[in-house]
């Protein structure tokens, strides 16, 4: 309680501090840490849907250098695995784009007359796995975006005919909870480092009907509980050394808090599951909706974390190559730090045209987005906590910002989305500054690196982290 106090005491003056600094001066920022709040824990991307087409091998290596190695990389932590449905192996796959259908573990065999486990599957995926893992990637999710085409109600990992009605027939439940634990114990046997499994998608969509373009699957709210109470249920038996990401809600908007609700007021996920998992779609740029959500977790769920697990520009329309991509995706990610207090925010499809790089006639492109993900990335990292940040012109402000530190280094991220340089004074005691910066001219490179300077400069459509000691 004396701690909270002091704290509290120690902010209020802080802010006065800055105030005074900045009265009739050039706009001010400061970082005021007595005021915290969510410890970071992680960066990470998608699998899907590209890992599984990478045959040739040097490039699968050099992705996963881009994407995990700390030094020459994003420095990403976490790895997220698709169980695939198995539609490439459905033989009346109603799905078009080839890779979209996933080879799975689940294999019929013809003799016995029934499925059996073969890990010796999915080949690319698993050696894509190996060497994110090499590279310095801490954390395994296994995710599941349907069940696979045997335990369907139509024998289609795309959805039922019908939308908004499940395609997972109930009696179908148990045998999927084997289904993915018994591949997720076989992860954690070869020594990965599996730290959750998330067998639902998106489950509020009305996936199905005319619509078949990837593996998905529809559950009601009351089907969600269901399913992940037997889930929860299971793993307690079988004493699974993971986690269970729940709800990986497509949407964050209050039309679908009834899905969140419902999770959690089941008096066994309650108590088994401490995080939830959320997707930062259609939200983009909505700041209300987005503060509305992180209230409603703080009030209503306080002893609960939110990880933002999911997010691309949809539909894609800024021109990949260009600064304006970069700043769209570094927006999204101060808002999802700033507004959800997203512990944990991991991208979608890696390696795509909505992604950080693409793969052209056998080169791979890189995008702007790769460097604006990397202005987080690889400078705040795991157990940093998210503090506030003093603008002397508040509501007024241009410049976006967000902050973390360890006690020992302070790492801000400033974003100047105008289309002129914006002048401003760091205010604070520090000895050492690093400015890294991606502009139209530069891709997340070191500008300055010596004494703390107060006055500083943005510039123009430019993100800035400024590495403070």
């Amino acid at each position: 309680m004396f701690r909270a106090y002091l704290c509290i005491v120690l902010a209020a003056l802080q802010t006065f501090l800055f105030s005074i600094e900045s009265i009739g001066k050039t706009q001010t920022l400061g970082v005021n840490k007595f005021v915290e709040h969510q410890v970071l824990e992680s960066f990470g991307t998608s699998s899907c849907w590209w890992s599984q087409t990478i045959d040739d091998e040097a490039t699968a290596k050099e992705i996963a250098r881009l994407l995990y190695d700390e030094e020459t990389g994003l420095g990403l932590d976490i790895y997220r695995y698709n169980i695939g449905a198995g539609e490439k192996d459905n033989p009346d796959s109603r799905i078009g784009d080839p890779s979209r259908r996933t080879e799975s573990f689940y294999v019929f065999n013809e003799e016995k007359g029934g499925y059996e486990f073969d890990f010796t599957r999915d080949a690319n995926a698993r050696r894509m796995l190996d060497y994110a893992i090499e590279y310095g990637a801490s954390e395994v999710i296994l995710f599941c975006n349907s069940p696979h085409f045997s335990m369907t109600a139509n024998g289609h990992a795309s959805g039922g005919y019908e939308t908004y009605v499940s395609n997972h027939p109930k009696e179908k439940y148990a045998e999927f909870v084997d289904y993915v634990l018994t591949i997720a114990d076989w992860f954690v046997a070869q020594g990965y480092p599996v730290k959750a499994i998330s067998p639902i998608n998106e489950p509020q969509w009305d996936w199905g009907g005319p619509w078949t373009r990837q593996e998905c699957c529809h559950y009601e709210p009351d089907e969600t509980v269901e399913l992940y109470e037997m889930f929860a249920r299971e793993m307690q038996k079988r004493n699974s050394p993971y986690e269970m990401s729940l709800n990986e809600t497509g949407e964050l908007s209050p039309g679908y808090y009834h899905y969140i609700d419902k999770v959690f007021a089941s008096p066994l996920l309650d108590e088994f599951c401490d995080t939830l998992s959320g997707h930062s779609y259609w939200l983009d740029n909505n700041i209300e909706l987005k503060k509305q959500f992180g209230e409603k977790m703080k009030n209503e769920y306080p002893d609960k974390k939110f990880e933002m697990s999911e997010w691309c520009e949809l539909p894609l329309k800024i021109d990949s190559t260009t600064i304006d991509s970069g700043l769209y995706m570094a927006n999204i990610i101060a808002q999802d730090l700033n507004y959800l207090n997203a512990v944990s925010w991991q991208s979608w499809t890696a390696v795509n045209g909505d992604g950080l790089m693409e793969l052209k006639d056998g080169e791979l492109a890189i995008y702007n987005r790769y460097y604006a993900y990397k202005q987080f990335a690889g400078f705040i990292k795991q157990g940093m906590v998210r503090v506030d940040v003093f603008d002397s012109l508040e509501e007024e402000s241009r410049i976006v910002s967000t902050a973390f530190t360890d006690g020992e280094e302070t790492v801000i991220v400033l974003i100047n989305n105008e289309e002129t340089e914006l002048e401003y004074k760091l205010a604070g005691i520090y000895k050492e500054m690093q400015v890294i910066l991606t502009d139209k001219e530069n891709n997340c490179e070191e500008v300055y690196s010596g004494r703390f300077t107060k006055k500083n400069i943005l510039p123009a459509r430019s993100i800035t982290t400024i590495v403070l000691k």
